[in-house]
């Protein structure tokens, strides 16, 4: 319980901070794809040092389910994982909403990915290109065969940021499925109708990234 306790803080960080900054900036017109990224990779940077103490700061269901397939995690483990980042994802686009409402702001963008000018099977392609380069250093760092522990929050949120600055001009970033859930549900219509791509495309590329770093790059014991 407190793995998900704490996923679900660390999810609340990350979609909060990240959406946020990017709403309240401005979008790219206004902090821009620089900042955002940065805002992004912090976040993760934030949780690793701090609750990735007690659960390892996965903060995004597409990484539990590497670590699962990797049998670095339990099934119990990855369902406790899922549903706490899920309601962190949830909690944070509630609470970016409300603050939009109390201050008189527009509520029809909280940060939500969209496919922009790409077909659905672009933004798919996509997002697993991204979710797997992402997932793969995550699978790499954190070996106990070939990672660094001391500085796996900083390369993964490095990483995070370096996805971000490609992604956000053709899908706004997901590479996460909890980070995705969020703002559809309380945005609804076109948003929710694709949401389905930036769950499905990034599971599909952490379940890639878990495979070869195991059978490649010999991640695991």
């Amino acid at each position: 319980m407190k793995k998900a306790i704490s996923e679900c803080l660390g999810t609340f960080i990350l979609v909060f901070f990240g959406t946020a900054t990017a709403v309240l900036g401005g979008g790219i017109e206004g902090i821009g794809t620089t900042g955002i990224a940065l805002a992004f990779g912090l976040t993760i940077i934030a949780a690793a040092y701090s609750i990735g103490t007690i659960s390892g700061a996965h903060l995004n269901p597409a990484v539990s389910l590497g670590m699962w397939v990797n049998k670095r995690i339990s099934t119990m483990d990855l369902l406790y994982y899922i549903v706490g980042q899920i309601v962190g994802g949830l909690i944070a686009s509630f609470a970016l909403l409300s603050i939009l409402n109390a201050s008189g702001k527009e509520t029809t963008n909280l940060g939500q990915n969209a496919f922009g000018d790409l077909s659905a099977f672009g933004a798919l392609t996509v997002e697993i290109i991204l979710t797997f380069i992402f997932v793969l250093v995550i699978m790499t760092v954190t070996s106990a065969k070939k990672g660094n522990a001391k500085l796996a929050g900083i390369v993964i949120g490095l990483t995070l940021t370096m996805i971000h600055l490609v992604g956000i001009p053709l899908t706004g970033t997901s590479v996460n499925p909890a980070r995705s859930l969020a703002p559809a549900i309380f945005v609804g219509g076109e948003a929710l109708s694709q949401v389905w791509v930036f769950i499905v495309a990034p599971l599909i590329g952490g379940l890639l990234a878990a495979l070869v770093g195991k059978y490649l790059l010999d991640t695991e014991d």
